[in-house]
């Protein structure tokens, strides 16, 4: 395998105005035949990070279960909206199965639902395809994505600040 030629040596805090950001230093490529300068000031690219502690899943695999938990729970929730107004009778029957069955794993949620009786067979079918039709069509991962980059980002920063100003004994002028 080959290595990068520019290593990134590491991040750096930096102030832009007011506020505090992490960049990475970039390091020089030297030059080759055909590569603009442009293309030789630039990070390198590392190998993905060994997280500890995910057996043979990976954290991304972790997050898309969670997801897919979230999806049900969002499909349970418009399946309840629906039945309120036109089928009162499904309504109470699906909230009283979800006082006695936890939503924290959407699959064991819907398969116990699909063996309670074939009223609530017809309950969780509308259920999963409440859940397919939104995260294919509803869900705005591109919104999701942005939202939880700027959301660490902020974190990061604010946590960041607050420990600058508590080890420097420094005044917040904000």
């Amino acid at each position: 395998m080959a290595m990068p030629v520019a290593g990134l040596l590491d991040w750096r805090l930096v102030s832009v105005g007011s506020s505090l950001h992490f960049q990475p230093r970039w390091r020089w490529l030297p030059p080759r035949r055909g590569l603009p300068i442009s293309d030789r000031l630039r990070p390198a690219r590392f190998m993905k990070m060994f997280v500890p502690g995910f057996g043979e899943s990976s954290p991304e695999a972790k997050a898309a279960k969670n997801l897919q938990n979230f999806f049900t729970f969002i499909a349970v929730r418009v399946v309840l909206g629906q039945l309120q107004s036109y089928n009162t009778e499904a309504y109470a029957e699906l909230n009283e199965f979800m006082s006695r069955n936890s939503l924290n794993d959407g699959d064991n949620f819907c398969r116990s639902l699909m063996r309670e009786s074939p009223r609530h067979q017809a309950l969780a079918l509308r259920i999963l395809e409440v859940r397919s039709a939104y995260q294919m069509e509803d869900f705005e991962w591109d919104n999701m994505k942005k939202l939880a980059f700027k959301m660490v980002e902020e974190s990061n920063t604010k946590l960041m600040r607050e420990y600058i100003m508590e080890t420097t004994h420094m005044e917040d002028e904000t």
